[in-house]
Order: C-alpha cells, then sequence, then structure tokens
C-alpha cells in the first residue's frame, strides 16, 4: 500500500530549528515524509475491528472513520459498519443514512444481505460503509426475540466477505458506547478489539469492566476475540496530566499501545460537520498526519511475518 503522491510527498525542506514553531514544522515535513516513503503490507487475511469504549466521548467513532480513511488513502479497499444509532460514522464518510435508507437495521433484524447495503464513500477509493439509521435505535429492543441474536452481524459480515469479489483487507465496527445487544453483535464479529482512550482525568475507568465483558464474550461467544491495540486520543502535551495518563496506560498495556498519539485538534473535530473524515479535510493537518501514522502502525502490527 503506497501513499499517493501529494499532500504528504512534500520535497525536501531545511528549517531554522531556533523557535518552538520552526522545530515543529521541521518535525510535520520529517514525518510526512517518511510516511510518503513508506508502503503499507496488506494482510493477507480481512481484519475485522471492534472500536468500543464504554465510557462516551473518548474518539471512538473519529477513531474508526479516520483509520479507516487512512488505510483506504494507503491502497487497502476497507469496510466500515456503522452499528450507533446517532450514524456519526456514516456522516462522516459521506453516505446516506436517512431513516427511509436500508441500512445495517435491516441487515441485523430483516435478514438483507450486506451487500444490498454497503454504500461506496465518496472520501477514498476502497472506502465502503454499511451505514446506520435511526431505526437502530430500536434494535436492542427487537434482538431480544429473535434467533441467534448475539451472533446476527457476524453470519451477515462472513456471508459478504466470502460473496465479495474483491478482497476486503480490514473492517471497522463502530459502536455504541452501552454494552448491550449491539454492541455483543459487533464484538461477536469481530477478531480483534480497538480501544480509544482519552487522555484525561478517568480515563481508566470503567476499563476493567470492559475488559471484563470482552473476556466473557471471548469465553462463551467468540473465542477469536483479542484486544489486539489501545489508541491514545485528544492528548494535550503541555498538561502534566495528560502525559501521566500516556505513562500509566502504557505501564499497564505494553503490548498493546501504540506508539502514536492522537492530539487534541479543532481540524478532527471540526471535519464531520463537513461530511468528511481529518483524512480529506486536511490532509497536512498534525491530526491527520497521528491518525496516518497510527493507521501504518496497525498495518505493520497485522503484517504477515
Amino acid at each position: 500500500m503506497k501513499h499517493p503522491e501529494g499532500d504528504l510527498a512534500e520535497s525536501s525542506t531545511t528549517f531554522d530549528d531556533s523557535t518552538p514553531l520552526a522545530r515543529e514544522l521541521a518535525d510535520l515535513t520529517r514525518r510526512r515524509q517518511a510516511l510518503a516513503q513508506e508502503q503499507l503490507p496488506l494482510p493477507h487475511d480481512t481484519r475485522v475491528f471492534t472500536v468500543a469504549n464504554q465510557k462516551g466521548g473518548v474518539g471512538k467513532t473519529t477513531t474508526t472513520v479516520n483509520l479507516a480513511a487512512s488505510l483506504a488513502r494507503a491502497g487497502a479497499r476497507v469496510l466500515v459498519i456503522d452499528l450507533d444509532p446517532q450514524g456519526n460514522a456514516s456522516t462522516a464518510l459521506g453516505v446516506e443514512h436517512r431513516s427511509e435508507t436500508v441500512s445495517v437495521y435491516d441487515v441485523i433484524i430483516n435478514d438483507e444481505p450486506m451487500a444490498g447495503v454497503v454504500q461506496k464513500s465518496p472520501e477514498f477509493e476502497g472506502l465502503y460503509c454499511v451505514p446506520a439509521t435511526i431505526h437502530l435505535a430500536g434494535a436492542e429492543i427487537e434482538l431480544v426475540s429473535l434467533v441467534a441474536r448475539e451472533q446476527r452481524l457476524r453470519t451477515a459480515l462472513e456471508l459478504f466477505l466470502a460473496q465479495s469479489e474483491e478482497q476486503f483487507h480490514y473492517v471497522f465496527i463502530d459502536c455504541p458506547p452501552s454494552l448491550g445487544l449491539l454492541t455483543i453483535n459487533a464484538f461477536v464479529a469481530a477478531q480483534e478489539v480497538l480501544i480509544p482512550i482519552q487522555c484525561e482525568y478517568y480515563a481508566l475507568e470503567g476499563l476493567s469492566q470492559l475488559l471484563s465483558n470482552i473476556q466473557l464474550i471471548e469465553r462463551h461467544l467468540n473465542p477469536r476475540l483479542s484486544v489486539s491495540t489501545i489508541l491514545l486520543t485528544m492528548y494535550d502535551s503541555r498538561t502534566n496530566l495528560a502525559n501521566q495518563v500516556v505513562d500509566d496506560v502504557r505501564a499497564h498495556f505494553p503490548e498493546k499501545v501504540l506508539n502514536t498519539v492522537i492530539p487534541r485538534s479543532v481540524r478532527i473535530s471540526e471535519a464531520p460537520s463537513y461530511g468528511q473524515s481529518v483524512i480529506s479535510y486536511d490532509a497536512a493537518s498534525p491530526g491527520s498526519l497521528s491518525y496516518l501514522e497510527a493507521a501504518a502502525e496497525i498495518a505493520r502490527r497485522g503484517a504477515p511475518q
């Protein structure tokens, strides 16, 4: 997977490193050049991630959308499944998700084939989305009485991937912040869990409960599930607290935490209001660059040995 030439492929530039701003610009340029020169490996088999955190406001949907866009930009075929009734991932990927749109609700509740629901995102070639509509808000109740209620998303996804003419390299499932049947469906459909953790006070609150729930699902419903990736988000290097949270999380999960940290960024926050990921909204911004680097780490970690 190679980054298209363009905003990341910049000519070599020499900066005067005597001021903080100049040093920051020089660092950004070096990082862009390193990404532009790297060819990311493609996984042999489809990697299916559930992006989860029971704590709200940690950048879960933002992370789902921007990692997916980063990998698609680098040449992978990526599918995002929006399992949150708010439909924010669908909005950010620029796909239709008005109430009458055939959506993931129809896949889970009405056995609609996923192939008829997938939409191509205008963001990047190779980026697709299964949208969520407001109907998904009632799905938790409707699922209770259905046969194989925890397995419905996995069954539909496996059939779709098996019948797809071209291989999808990555699937990202964005789920609601509560642990209901929709989130359980997401865990059962995935092999890997990606947990975004906000670099703020109470960051680790509820994490032990989330990990316990994942272990229960691994034991009883999906033995192939594992927490493979933790991504630190909303990082503000100016605060001692943010640095303390980074140190704490790295100490607890040294093998799982990505080296890349996602900074607090106005550009990241603005992008969804334009129906875009930050990768297409402002590819040269520090926030965009960090998501591109995080995606590159994920690709390298899952590369065939």
